[in-house]
């Protein structure tokens, strides 16, 4: 056991005590690999396992003229590991819940073409049909007006449209069969 600890020591960098004052080479030298195993341990990939602790060194770099004692910088180090694992978790989480927002089924080509031959055809057959019973099922169905608003657009009353609606799909009906 004592074998493997010194092992790890001098994997790790550490052969001694430090002499001197402590720089952030000799942290990065000493501690790096124990911080990539502990993150390795919480995020279970090697390579974001790096990343996490590149971005603590970075993080103690940035503000390692305002660190007060540089043997607090390895406190600081693990703390920055851990939380910047639980960030790259939290990460992970919220994409694996997302789901993409509803999208329309896009048309394939052949369906496009289908409905501008079938679009074709009927206005082919609405053209057959007497102007005002053409004029109703425009208003209708591609104008999206009511029974009410189609009366006042045509002058005609809304029983009269109804009925002349009715006429007019079933006559437009036997033009599609024929």
């Amino acid at each position: 056991m004592q074998d493997t600890l010194t092992n790890l020591r001098i994997k790790d960098g550490v052969a001694g005590p430090p002499t001197g004052p402590l720089t952030l080479e000799d942290l990065y030298k000493q501690h790096r690999m124990r911080l990539v195993r502990l993150a390795l341990l919480l995020v279970d990939e090697p390579s974001t396992a790096e990343d996490v602790v590149q971005e603590a060194f970075t993080g103690l770099h940035r503000n390692w003229k305002g660190l007060r004692d540089s043997q607090a910088a390895v406190g600081y180090l693990r703390t920055a590991v851990v939380n910047g694992s639980r960030s790259v978790l939290r990460r992970r989480k919220t994409a694996r819940d997302y789901t993409p927002p509803h999208v329309a089924n896009a048309r394939s080509a052949e369906s496009l073409a289908m409905l501008t031959a079938e679009h074709q055809a009927v206005v082919k057959a609405l053209q057959q049909l007497p102007p005002r019973q053409r004029e109703v099922l425009v208003l209708r169905y591609y104008g999206d007006l009511s029974e009410a608003e189609i009366a006042e657009a045509t002058g005609i009353s809304k029983g009269t449209v109804k009925s002349t609606a009715s006429r007019a799909l079933d006559a437009l009906q036997k033009i599609m069969a024929g």
